[in-house]
This record gives structure tokens, C-alpha cells and sequence, in this order.
């Protein structure tokens, strides 16, 4: 007797992802040739080449320190072309969340000052009329087009890259942001009633607690950033002193904003503070500043301890102000993941 499957019996497989379609295919291979100028430069570099870097530049006083951070440097954009083809291939569907998305965060902190600083210097320049090293300024650093290459490779790389990540993210874990910010909280559990709602209430717990640590944290570095872009030169070192130009200005109040946003976004998170303001703007928000809190003050910090020639180009009020953006950047990330996996819960 031959049994007919029927309704009730059948096995349902999930439905395969479909391959990238062509503006995907595009967006991937944009992504991937924007990451090549600043490769090739940093390996000519490590290879002892002087393509882009005058004579007397700071580069050239210790060569062990350069190909160390050129090195680094290399492996981190190399990052930028595993991650593209993550984010378009179906088996990347199939990663871990964390590891795809704390390279992500990484890579969104690190841009996200040079794709917004790098167009406002360049407008602030063209305004001005005026050029972007002071007098003092005896040796250059690099050739004024090595900026230009490399700052608009990132900016490329920075918008296809997040384009590709936004579509993956809405995909994959887009019901954890709908709606309003201040729509209905999570439900704890009820009393006498113990069950999936003490652990949300748990971690509404968490992510208020570590948003405020955050918070206060981010409080030194965002203070020190507005003092820096306002002219004051309370914990600059000589040498930072000497160098600053308008563009140092305009990046200084660029790192100020991130830090208000990475507070007033993760903070609204937590308490769940904000109207009619989406959900997803806020986490997108605690996303990016807090990124560029955590990454940028890491990668300063990592510059600031590498060795030098004795000159001192880093304060110690500069090596805190880092490090304590580094922190706090963390302790932010680690409320919204908690936010979020109070939302998936």
C-alpha cells in the first residue's frame, strides 16, 4: 500500500535565500575596488617605498612603528572585503550574529568621523579660502593627494559597504526595531507570575545600567573634544598645538557630536525615552556613536602608545581622553545589545 503525504505530514524546508541581485553585485565589487588605494599604499609603505610621504615627515622616524600600524591598518580594510562578501553571499545568513556584527561595529566607527569630517573640511576650506596647515607646519605628513585618495575611498567604501549592511540588518533583524521609540514597553512579569518577563526585566536592568555608566563615562571625552574644536589648549601636547588647523577644528567637533549622539541615542533606548521618534533611528543612532566612541578612541589610544622619538606627540590628558572614549564606547554597545536582545526575547 503506498501512503500519500498529506498536509499534515509534509516537511517544510526553509525557503533558500536568493542570490544577490545585480545593484548588489555592484554595490559588493564598489566596496572591494574603493578598498585598493589604501592597501596598495600601506604595502608599498611596509615595503620601504616613499610613494606620497616627503622627506622630513614624521612616517619616516621610525620605521618599525610604521609598518606595524601599516600592517594593521592593511588587515582592518582587508576586513572591509570579507565583510562584503558576507553580507551578499546566502551562507552569510548562516554566521553568528556577533561575528559579523562586531566587525560591523568596528568598521562603522572607524569611517564614520571620515565620511562626515572630510566633506565638512573640504567645505569649510572652500568657505575660507584659506589652506589647512598652519605656518608652523615646517614638514608635511603626507602629500596633500594621498588625503585626497584615501579619504575618498573610505567615504566610497563607507556608503556601499553600509548600504549592504542596512539591507542585511533589515532582513535578518529588522522586527527588533519597528515602531516608535516610546511605543508599549516589554512586558515584565507579572507578580507572583515568574517566567520570560523577569529575564526582559533583567535585562531592561542591564541596559539602563551600563547606558548610564556609559554616559557618565563619555561625559570626559566629549568635554575634552568641544574644548579642543572651541581653540582651548588645556591637555593638548606641543606638538598637537603647533599642527592645528581648521581641519583639526572641524574634526574635533566632530568627535564632539558623536558623542552626544552615542549618549542621547542610547539613553533614549534604555528608558525607552522619545515620542514618535522610530526605533530604528535611535538604534541606528546608539549604533554609530557609540562606535565611533569605542573605535576611534581605541584607535588613538593604540597611536598615542605606539613608540616615538621622545617628542611627546601625546599628552596624558590625550591618553585618558582616549582611553576613556574606548570604555565608554564598549559600555554603550553593551546597553543596546542588551536593548535588543531584550526585543528578540
Amino acid at each position: 500500500m503506498t501512503l500519500t503525504p498529506t498536509a499534515s505530514t509534509r516537511v517544510r524546508t526553509p525557503a533558500p535565500v536568493p542570490p544577490p541581485g545585480r545593484g548588489v553585485r555592484a554595490l559588493r565589487a564598489v566596496a572591494i575596488v574603493s578598498c585598493l588605494p589604501y592597501i596598495t599604499l600601506k604595502i608599498l609603505w611596509i615595503a620601504g617605498s616613499r610613494v606620497g610621504v616627503p622627506d622630513g615627515s614624521a612616517l619616516l622616524d621610525n620605521r618599525i612603528a610604521m609598518a606595524v600600524a601599516n600592517g594593521l591598518s592593511v588587515v582592518l580594510d582587508g576586513a572591509v572585503v570579507v565583510l562584503a562578501l558576507l553580507l551578499t553571499q546566502p551562507w552569510g545568513r548562516r554566521v553568528p550574529a556577533w561575528l559579523l556584527a562586531l566587525p560591523m561595529w568596528v568598521a562603522t566607527g572607524l569611517l564614520a568621523p571620515i565620511m562626515t569630517g572630510y566633506p565638512l573640511q573640504l567645505a569649510v576650506t572652500a568657505l575660507t579660502g584659506s589652506g589647512t596647515r598652519p605656518p608652523a607646519a615646517d614638514e608635511p605628513f603626507l602629500h596633500e593627494w594621498v588625503f585626497g585618495v584615501v579619504y575618498t575611498g573610505f567615504i566610497v567604501q563607507g556608503l556601499a559597504l553600509g548600504t549592504l549592511f542596512a539591507r542585511y540588518a533589515h532582513r535578518r533583524w529588522g522586527h527588533l526595531w519597528q515602531g516608535p521609540l516610546g511605543g508599549a514597553a516589554e512586558t515584565a512579569g507579572a507578580a507572583g507570575n515568574p517566567g520570560p518577563g523577569d529575564a526582559s526585566a533583567g535585562r531592561a536592568g542591564t541596559a539602563r545600567a551600563t547606558a548610564v555608566a556609559g554616559s557618565l563615562l563619555a561625559v570626559l571625552p566629549g568635554a575634552a573634544h568641544l574644548l579642543w574644536a572651541s581653540g582651548s589648549a588645556t591637555g593638548l601636547s606641543a606638538d598637537r598645538l603647533a599642527d592645528r588647523t581648521r581641519d583639526f577644528y572641524v574634526l574635533e567637533g566632530v568627535s564632539a557630536g558623536f558623542a552626544v549622539l552615542a549618549v542621547a541615542a542610547t539613553l533614549m533606548l534604555a528608558f525607552r525615552r522619545g515620542g514618535r521618534l522610530p526605533l530604528k533611528a535611535a538604534t541606528a543612532g546608539a549604533w554609530v556613536g557609540s562606535g565611533v566612541l569605542g573605535c576611534w578612541g581605541g584607535w588613538l589610544l593604540l597611536a598615542s602608545l605606539m613608540p616615538d622619538d621622545g617628542t611627546r606627540p601625546h599628552t596624558s590628558a590625550m591618553v585618558l581622553t582616549y582611553a576613556v572614549s574606548m570604555v565608554a564606547g564598549f559600555l554603550l554597545l553593551s546597553s543596546l545589545v542588551s536593548v535588543l536582545r531584550r526585543r528578540a526575547a
